[in-house]
């Protein structure tokens, strides 16, 4: 390892070279109570940027912060929160071309999530960013250079990575964050030891401030639970929590236009993952594997048993091994429901809304005119109870018009002006008036099925040598391109950051590069993030990772970009 002075004189060497003279720069370098690490040095100014790290040994952060994983990725997530932070209060306008002095790390949104921006370790931390290195044309600018190495990064590293510099309030937030953490987790353990599958705490703030904005609305609604349907949680920091909890079964949510039915559904399905302190969210968890299902018009589907919902196709097409380039709204919609099952989900979201019709119910007057011989889709509602009582799979469904779901419903919700009221009751006696719903004879039931357990062969292996160099790059939280292959990710609504997508990128390409013979793709996964577990997500990652700044994405995201990758093939396990 040399010292910075050594990389302030090869930078004055190289002053006014050609821009690929940066590329001497790298290499790590002492400052002293840090260290810098120059990682990949960007082609030219107009290229993605360079990556650095810094790294710190003694930074003084409570020890106890560190040791428990929850505990540690609340610290890392108020770390990247107070560098970017800082970050925005520096003046960094630079006369060079392109990306010339722009500095940026991975932007955390109002989620908790394992980012490799921020990690610490046994004895030491790291940060990550990005800095584009300063040029003119192509001409290396060494004073800009310079201000930029030893002027703001020092300031961004003596704010961030010592806790002794943090000031009071800065680490009670810190504190606090932990704390909820540990409240959070608490949540969780609960729920699953008694059999809930959600819950929303009194005074919650479910509304978003807009379409574009994930931060609370301003005068929005607290959150009020039914009286029938509030629980008492105690937790260590907080103390005792009230607030809805959602059972395990089937639960309908029921109410009329622009009352808060899609709001409350969008909460919980959120609530797999953690949210920070005033997000207004910060209470509501659901069960961590929990999917949100829609229909998915044109999507590639590969090898999936979805006989459960669809049969007898015309022209004969094996719906238990079911495969299409452009799937229908309810053949992807089926497709969805059993590929979360085998990526372990034991809670379904669905909203009528972006729901295929012909999956969700089958019209009495429609079919007296064509035959059940004659439609080869069986509808959720005829196998909704079974999935839950035979295989354990609970739903939370928004339903705006297909009233024949309240006779499966264990739970109804109705949502009125953003209040929510307990009306199962009602529903289960209009229910029986009307003589709607779902009688005995026409329930299917699947304790003769199975969610088919299958295994992944690629059409077009990628080679480690190949490997190094595939080109892979995400679009927001739209697509993932892999070997020039775009999946199409944007239905996976419970994404949610950018860098989640980022994340899709790499391990998609590490499963298609490590799989083994005769290995599930389940058993790959979870394979995959044993090791992230163990060693980090950037172990699994290339150094200088080219790609954007990774998130770790759940692993139900993950098997589902898996199986929308068109050149994989996907077949049962003998």
């Amino acid at each position: 390892m040399k010292q910075k002075e050594a990389l302030r004189q090869k930078l004055w060497q190289i002053d006014h070279k050609s821009y690929g003279m940066y590329k001497e720069l790298t290499g790590s370098y002492s400052y002293g109570q840090y260290i810098l690490h120059i990682d990949h040095v960007q082609g030219d100014p107009f290229a993605s940027p360079s990556r650095l790290r810094l790294e710190a040994g003694h930074h003084g952060f409570p020890e106890e912060y560190i040791r428990i994983s929850n505990r540690r990725i609340a610290l890392e997530d108020q770390v990247l929160r107070r560098f970017s932070q800082v970050l925005g209060q520096l003046d960094l306008r630079s006369a060079g071309s392109g990306k010339s002095g722009r500095i940026s790390i991975c932007r955390p949104e109002q989620s908790v999530l394992e980012r490799m921006a921020v990690r610490f370790y046994d004895n030491r931390m790291e940060v990550r960013f990005e800095m584009g290195f300063p040029a003119r044309g192509r001409t290396i600018l060494a004073r800009e250079m310079e201000k930029l190495l030893f002027e703001t990064i020092p300031q961004l590293a003596g704010n961030t990575l010592f806790y002794d510099r943090w000031e009071a309030q800065a680490k009670s937030r810190l504190k606090q964050a932990v704390e909820l953490s540990d409240d959070q987790q608490e949540i969780r353990r609960y729920l699953k030891e008694h059999h809930y599958v959600s819950f929303v705490a009194d005074g919650a703030i479910l509304p978003r401030e807009s379409g574009v904005s994930d931060r609370p609305m301003k005068k929005a609604v607290p959150f009020s639970s039914p009286d029938s349907m509030r629980i008492t949680i105690p937790l260590p920091h907080k103390g005792e929590i009230r607030g809805m909890g959602i059972p395990e079964g089937v639960t309908v949510i029921v109410g009329g236009g622009y009352h808060g039915k899609s709001t409350l559904l969008n909460a919980l399905e959120r609530g797999v993952y953690d949210h920070i302190s005033d997000d207004g969210r910060e209470y509501v968890i659901s069960s961590d594997n929990g999917v949100k299902i829609r229909a998915e018009d044109g999507r590639s589907v590969k090898g999936t048993d979805i006989s459960l919902f669809i049969r007898n196709l015309p022209g004969g097409s094996d719906t238990r091994n079911f495969s299409s380039e452009n799937a229908s709204g309810s053949t992807s919609q089926a497709a969805n429901v059993i590929e979360a099952l085998e990526a372990g989900s034991d809670l379904l979201f669905l909203d009528e809304d972006t729901s295929a019709t012909n999956f969700m119910i089958r019209d009495r007057v429609m079919a007296r005119l064509v035959p059940d011989e004659k439609e080869p889709i069986v509808t959720l509602l005829s196998s909704i109870r079974s999935l839950y009582e035979e295989k354990g799979v609970s739903f939370i469904i928004v339903i705006g018009s297909s009233g024949d779901y309240l006779s499966v419903a264990d739970h109804v919700l109705m949502m009125d002006h953003y209040e929510v009221r307990d009306v199962t009751r009602k529903a289960k006696t209009i229910s029986q008036e009307e003589a709607h719903g779902l009688n005995e004879q026409n329930r299917t039931r699947i304790c003769e099925e199975r969610v088919r357990i299958r295994e992944m062969k690629l059409e077009k292996i990628i080679s480690p040598v190949k490997f190094g160099r595939l080109k892979m790059k995400a679009s927001g939280t739209d697509s993932v391109m892999i070997d020039r292959e775009v999946i199409d990710v944007r239905y996976l609504e419970q994404i949610s950051e950018n860098g989640q997508t980022i994340g899709l990128c790499y391990l998609c390409a590490w499963i298609l590069k490590n799989i083994r013979r005769q290995e599930t793709l389940a058993e790959a996964i979870d394979r995959l993030y044993r090791i992230i577990a163990e060693n980090g997500l950037e172990h699994v990652i290339t150094r200088g990772y080219p790609c954007g700044q990774p998130v770790l994405p759940r692993k139900q995201e993950l098997y589902a970009c898996v199986c929308r990758y068109r050149k994989g093939k996907m077949e049962d396990r003998l």
